[in-house]
């Protein structure tokens, strides 16, 4: 155990028992059991997620859980400053941070020790404020750059890998027409994030017979080639990095695909999609792209009006 002062406030740090921790820390008010309280203000799927975590033995949740000691508690140093000591109460400890933590420990069967951090001596509004600043001054993680680290932790599924090495090579590849419009591991203006080109691509992947990248590819880079260059036709070029307009693009891509494919059969090249994609955008309004409805599928509901009109069969 460790006293720590940082600024005006001092705590204490060490660990617990898992199963100790979940019964004598409370989320909500004091009337209400620590348990049941859980169940009402917690992700209750987000606990599990934990608990299994835990008992397929993964490993390690390491960040500390924050309590703020209650007058049930009756907390003690003994022990030379080596021990603390507390009287058991379901309203011994209020949590200020790590609840699902907390609620994911106490549905694993795995027991463990817990690293936490013990406030003593809060009152209500200093709880509060400790609440305030630790809810607003800590960032999560963007999910950009969790799904950018995912490959070097070898944690990706299948689908993760296939769309990792498409991001890739539009990424690098000097003949791919989103080269310099791709952010790996960050939101950037002007650019198409992982998370964006992982939502726009990841429902068309169903409609490949093939895993390989090596041979998706090809096919969209030649759509979105064409798609890129109809854009830039109807001045609205720079809508390509706009995600509503990245992920309507792949919603019709079924639709236009099985239209090359009728004409051409299996041919993604350039000129197919061409074949199939110029009148769509003597059709589309331009200032449905430019300022694009907010949901993808209204957009794509759009580009498939202008697909279909005019159609006539010879």
């Amino acid at each position: 155990m460790s006293f720590v002062t940082q600024g005006k406030h001092r705590f204490y740090t060490l660990t617990m028992p898992s199963d100790v921790l979940a019964s004598c820390c409370f989320a909500t008010n004091r009337e209400e059991d620590p348990i049941e309280g859980f169940q009402r203000v917690l992700d209750n799927k987000r606990a599990q997620d934990i608990a299994d975590y835990m008992d397929m033995g993964f490993g390690t949740i390491p960040s500390s859980i924050i309590l703020s000691a209650q007058p049930d508690a009756q907390l003690k140093d003994v022990g030379k400053g080596k021990t603390l000591e507390f009287t058991f109460s379901k309203h011994s400890f209020l949590i200020i941070d790590g609840q699902h933590r907390v609620f994911g420990f106490a549905k694993a069967n795995t027991k463990l020790r817990v690293p936490v951090v013990i406030y003593n001596g809060l009152s209500k509004q200093e709880e509060s404020r400790l609440f305030i600043d630790i809810n607003t001054k800590q960032r999560p993680v963007p999910n950009e750059l969790l799904l950018d680290i995912k490959k070097l932790a070898d944690f990706e599924d299948d689908k993760e890998v296939v769309l990792g090495e498409l991001f890739d090579s539009f990424n690098s590849d000097q003949d791919s027409p989103l080269i310099g419009l791709l952010s790996s591991s960050a939101k950037a203006t002007g650019k198409i994030s992982r998370v964006t080109f992982y939502a726009g691509i990841k429902p068309i992947l169903t409609a490949f017979a093939t895993n390989s990248s090596s041979v998706i590819y090809p096919a969209l880079r030649s759509y979105i080639r064409v798609f890129y260059s109809g854009l830039t036709t109807i001045g609205a070029r720079q809508s390509i990095v706009n995600p509503t307009v990245f992920r309507a693009i792949f919603e019709i891509f079924p639709e236009i695909a099985q239209r090359v494919v009728d004409r051409h059969g299996p041919n993604f090249k350039e000129e197919a999609f061409l074949d199939v994609m110029t009148n769509m955008f003597t059709r589309i309004k331009p200032v449905a792209l430019i300022k694009p409805p907010r949901s993808h599928k209204e957009l794509a509901m759009e580009l498939s009006k202008a697909l279909k009109s005019g159609f006539i069969i010879g």
